[in-house]
């Protein structure tokens, strides 16, 4: 009896073209998933992560804001805040240095109105001006208001003013500077052997009373006597004299030094 030969049916797996196929149709999956992903982002942590990306410090600085799946400890402490440094939002230090700089321009600007509120009640301006510049808020005292001639000791007429003015300052951090200033006309003194001297000791003078009025710290203050040589008209008439015969307390903006 002849034998059959059975034949087996070899198991070859998936066609070729298939693998193909699912390979095409795994990252079709991935690529949608992606979208659905993106569309659902939270634009506030999107905008924490370009903020931090512009301001070049999210991998020293910047915690990340996107939660992480399995976040570890150390994770959990930052977004907390307990391990946060003073760089962790840059963004809210520029605006408040610029909230800062229009806070301190208000405030000479209001200084200088409530001056000029107080010279136009109590009919100040024929002795004492109050001008805005680049330095800052200038007052200008003339002699008649708080010196007797030749000397240096504060009269009462000029005290309420000052008062006023150290009062003003105490809600300020802003730097003072008082200058003196002379006539051209010679002077010689036991006390005062010249204008120099008696300039510097009317800076001083003024400087001395708001101090000790008021308790300020006295490194805000700086003094500067410079006799005849700053007039502000011709030394040729009593008219002119008195106006070079002055005291100048300048209320400094805090981008001014000392030094002019």
């Amino acid at each position: 009896m002849k034998r059959r030969n059975i034949r087996r049916n070899k198991n070859k797996g998936a066609p070729k073209w298939m693998v193909t196929y699912s390979d095409m149709v795994t990252l079709i999956l991935v690529f949608f998933i992606l979208l659905f992903s993106m569309s659902q982002i939270d634009s506030v942590k999107f905008e924490a992560i370009s903020e931090s990306f512009r301001n070049r410090m999210i991998f020293d600085f910047y915690p990340s804001p996107v939660p992480m799946e399995n976040p570890t400890e150390h994770t959990r402490d930052e977004e907390s805040g307990k391990n946060s440094n003073e760089f962790e939002n840059p963004t809210q230090l520029e605006n408040k240095t610029d909230d800062d700089d229009t806070t301190r321009q208000d405030s000479l600007d209001n200084l200088m109105e409530n001056v000029d509120q107080y010279l136009d009640e109590n009919e100040l301006n024929s002795v004492i001006s109050a001008t805005r510049t680049d330095q800052g808020v200038v007052l200008v005292l003339q002699e008649s208001i708080l010196f007797d001639s030749g000397e240096a000791e504060i009269l009462a007429s000029g005290k309420p003013f000052l008062s006023k003015i150290a009062s003003m300052l105490d809600s300020l951090p802003n730097n003072v500077k008082v200058e003196g200033h002379t006539d051209d006309r010679p002077i010689d003194s036991f006390r005062y052997p010249s204008n120099w001297e008696l300039s510097g000791a009317r800076a001083s003078s003024v400087i001395r009373y708001m101090i000790e009025e008021n308790k300020f710290d006295e490194s805000r203050f700086s003094s500067v006597g410079y006799g005849d040589t700053r007039p502000l008209v011709e030394n040729t008439s009593e008219e002119n004299w008195a106006k070079n015969r002055r005291v100048e307390i300048v209320i400094l903006e805090e981008s001014q030094g000392d030094d002019e």
